[in-house]
């Protein structure tokens, strides 16, 4: 059955503990599920592999290593996601610079208008 409307699971993956708890409570308090939010490549590509998610926010920079395993995951599944950088799309790597993109610092608006985009683009 597809949805058409959330609330939606959303893996969130964020190394910086503020910000990644600021994300978790602005979601949950939308409705939506949280997987992690997970401050660990690895964690987050094992989550991409196993969970039900309907769309993904990544930060770029998690813990020094580079998120693009857990976007590679997620292209693979036709997951919806967006990088979350402070550098916007052309501090992304090829072949992810056509890639949605939340610019931060963002603000609430945002935040949930991109969710809203991914969520409409995906079979969930």
């Amino acid at each position: 059955m597809e949805k058409t409307s959330g609330p939606w699971r959303i893996l969130l993956v964020e190394d910086e503990m503020l910000v990644a708890m600021l994300l978790e409570d602005m979601l949950s308090e939308a409705g939506h599920t949280i997987v992690g939010p997970l401050a660990r490549v690895d964690q987050a590509v094992e989550a991409a592999r196993q969970e039900a998610i309907d769309v993904a926010i990544l930060d770029v920079n998690v813990g020094g290593d580079e998120v693009y395993p857990v976007a590679e995951v997620l292209a693979s599944r036709d997951i919806p996601f967006a990088f979350a950088t402070g550098y916007g799309a052309h501090g992304l790597r090829e072949p992810w610079q056509e890639r949605p993109t939340l610019q931060k610092p963002f603000h609430r608006s945002d935040l949930f208008r991109m969710v809203a985009e991914l969520a409409s683009s995906c079979s969930c």
